[in-house]
């Protein structure tokens, strides 16, 4: 399968890539392919909702997504700096609500080294995350309660 590259209105320097191409398996499974790497994942609908639970759902995706690029974010702003990150991690806990069936809050809980970033540089990673382009392009609505746990 090959990536197409499609010129959008406006300049000729304007291009857009496809991201991904995704494939419904059945059995409310879908196969998604990144098109520049053609790394591959697997979603199932969740339990709750007629699902196997099998695999990532696409809201279970959403939310981590929010955690990864935070992280991808901090990661950007600490090597431009010259700052090692030690032992970053994060736990993402996903929130659904009911009526309509939506992600109503997601919990991001990072945890790592503190011992060698002092109160500006902690506060230019907790910007740089709080800013990253999931985290802006999430609904307002949606509740992100994001924590930093320094040892």
């Amino acid at each position: 399968m090959q990536a197409s590259i499609r010129t959008s209105a406006g300049p000729s320097f304007l291009r857009t890539m496809d991201t991904a191409h995704v494939s419904y398996l059945g059995g409310l499974r879908t196969a998604a392919t990144h098109l520049r790497s053609n790394n591959s994942i697997i979603t199932d609908a969740p339990l709750d909702n007629h699902g196997q639970g099998g695999a990532f759902s696409p809201t279970d995706l959403m939310s981590t997504s929010l955690a990864c690029c935070m992280m991808t974010l901090m990661g950007i702003a600490a090597e431009a700096r010259g700052w090692v990150l030690v032992g970053l991690e994060a736990r993402v806990v996903k929130h659904m609500a009911a009526s309509p069936r939506r992600v109503e809050r997601i919990e991001v809980h990072f945890t790592l080294d503190g011992a060698q970033l002092d109160a500006g540089q902690r506060g230019t990673l907790e910007h740089a995350a709080r800013t990253c382009p999931v985290a802006l392009s999430l609904r307002e609505e949606l509740v992100q309660e994001v924590t930093f746990t320094y040892h």
